[in-house]
């Protein structure tokens, strides 16, 4: 099977994006394989440090590494958002695919080196693992938000600057690279033109886009895809961008199908019953996100 990396350089020749959806327990997984599987496309499973302690890091990576070898089939380990260099031995040591260091809340020159760190030792590691660098704070949280995150980089002049993206990857090495360019983490909610309750995120650059991709000439990722209109996802994947991050879209799925079930079947005790809602509500979501990314829609 090809690395991840050929799927990732395989995607940015064909203007298409591989879909990277977070997990918190099983359900999460089971359902986003099964999408995957079922349109036969590559995908990629992240847990942030949260997620990650919450499900025991080097079980969650067992559990793909043997759902990728048993069906054969693509499906990849990110650590998202690695703040520590505890945190990258630890997704090192579990045998993740990936790893995100996040140091978009330092300064430029603090980031690239605290990045070019993370890097030489993963390097030192391993020669397979992708190294993940961020530039741009986009707000730290993957849940329904009231406001814009306090420090987010939305305006013109707080987005990732393609000169100073080009210095990033040169000094760091890393594989991969997520700008700031309008995304943000998180659904902000409030009343849209039609008086109606419904996303607000900011939109994205593209225009910053594609100088970022033409500069860098290295793949592109999208943090904080929830809450991004699907017209600008299409620009954003046209304008290089090669991996979409989704977390809120499907932890809010999953809530929304166990309040109804739990309201529905006061008397059930088997989590296997409660929670079959829950599977089929993210598997929704994940396959419209995997349809669109792949444009199969």
């Amino acid at each position: 099977m090809k690395k991840l990396y050929e799927f990732i350089k395989q995607a940015e020749k064909k203007k298409v994006a591989i879909g990277h959806f977070n997990v918190s327990d099983s359900v999460a997984l089971r359902a986003i394989f099964e999408s995957a599987h079922e349109l036969k496309l590559p995908v990629i499973i992240g847990t942030s440090e949260g997620e990650a302690d919450f499900l025991n890091s080097d079980i969650i990576s067992a559990m793909v590494r043997k759902i990728r070898e048993k069906n054969k089939f693509p499906i990849f380990l990110n650590s998202d958002h690695t703040h520590t260099m505890e945190g990258v031995k630890k997704a090192v040591a579990a045998g993740y695919d990936a790893i995100i260091f996040d140091g978009s809340k330092l300064s430029l020159e603090e980031n690239i080196k605290q990045t070019k760190k993370a890097v030489q030792y993963i390097r030192s590691k391993s020669k397979t693992i992708l190294v993940e660098g961020e530039i741009g704070y986009i707000g730290g949280s993957s849940q329904i938000l009231k406001s814009l995150p306090a420090g987010a980089a939305i305006k013109p002049e707080d987005l990732t600057k393609p000169e100073d993206a080009v210095r990033f990857v040169k000094e760091t090495g890393v594989d991969l690279l997520a700008p700031a360019v309008g995304n943000i983490h998180g659904i902000v909610m409030g009343i849209g033109v039609d008086g109606k309750l419904q996303s607000v995120n900011p939109k994205l650059d593209i225009e910053r886009i594609t100088a970022i991709k033409k500069a860098v000439k290295i793949p592109l990722v999208l943090h904080g895809g929830s809450g991004i209109s699907d017209k600008d996802f299409a620009a954003a994947i046209n304008a290089g961008i090669s991996i979409i991050h989704i977390n809120t879209e499907i932890r809010l799925a999953w809530k929304n199908a166990l309040e109804k079930s739990l309201l529905e079947n006061k008397d059930e005790v088997a989590p296997y019953k409660i929670l079959k809602p829950s599977l089929e509500a993210v598997k929704s979501v994940v396959k419209s996100r995997l349809q669109l990314f792949n444009k199969l829609v």
